[in-house]
């Protein structure tokens, strides 16, 4: 696109993608939590302070139904690892459930916080061909950026601010890693959720279909599995009442 986008309208006053992370410390536990449109899921880490002693969750809300057998995967994964060394695990990634991965990732970097962290991720429907994104946490607004409109894989162009003009959605890692250290998570799940939210203009028929979805890049989509999926349709717009993420399932 050529033309400058419009001065930005506030988020919140837009339609489009919610997701709300929450991770909550206990004595000897993390529990991380994720909603969004096509996602619930939750990762509980037990662990003495330093080693993962058991790995469990639940995924109480999945777009595939091969979902749910990427616990297994997960466990072995990351049961019995020391928590610093969660992140080296990244070769795993594709194998597992990815937002599995991610929480479990997350619980890991905060297993020994005082207090529990929340981030919501919001990202608008393209108005004008334009999207805004940001991310907060606790409540706080930490980075956010306007892109442009993009068809899947959905690795939209930023426009907006200067210092990230140009940049594509999928090669933000040399930006992400110039940030202080505080940020790079926050920038990282901006990026994830960025991403994902492009599957809101996704013509329903591809929805339906893993095999159409680009095989390889998570549990759900290995070769082996593909075939099997079966999209379940239980998508939701939290843009209409974000206070429902996360709300307490009766």
């Amino acid at each position: 696109m050529s033309e400058a986008p419009p001065a930005p309208t506030p988020v919140d006053q837009l339609p489009g993608f919610r997701r709300r992370v929450l991770l909550t410390p206990v004595a000897g536990m993390v529990r991380s939590e994720l909603e969004d449109d096509y996602h619930r899921m939750v990762v509980t880490i037990r662990h003495d302070g330093q080693m993962a002693c058991g790995v469990d969750g639940a995924m109480p809300r999945v777009p595939w139904t091969t979902c749910p057998r990427a616990m297994e995967q997960l466990r072995r994964t990351f049961e019995g690892l020391p928590l610093a060394d969660f992140p080296a695990r990244a070769s795993a990634k594709r194998s597992n459930c990815t937002h599995l991965y991610d929480l479990a990732i997350l619980g890991a970097a905060h297993a020994n916080d005082a207090v529990p962290l929340t981030y919501d991720i919001l990202v608008s429907d393209p108005v004008g061909g334009w999207r805004q994104a940001e991310i907060r946490r606790n409540g706080r607004r930490l980075l956010g950026w306007t892109d442009e409109q993009n068809v899947w894989p959905g690795y939209n162009r930023i426009v907006d601010p200067p210092g990230l003009a140009g940049q594509v959605l999928d090669q933000l890692r040399p930006w992400i890693q110039s940030l202080a250290t505080d940020l790079q998570e926050a920038a990282r799940l901006l990026q994830w959720s960025a991403i994902v939210a492009n599957g809101r203009r996704l013509p329903r028929e591809q929805h339906a279909d893993a095999s159409r979805m680009g095989t390889g890049r998570c549990f759900s989509f290995q070769d082996e599995r593909a075939g099997q999926a079966r999209r379940i349709l239980d998508i939701r717009d939290f843009s209409k009442n974000d206070s429902q993420l996360l709300a307490r399932l009766t």
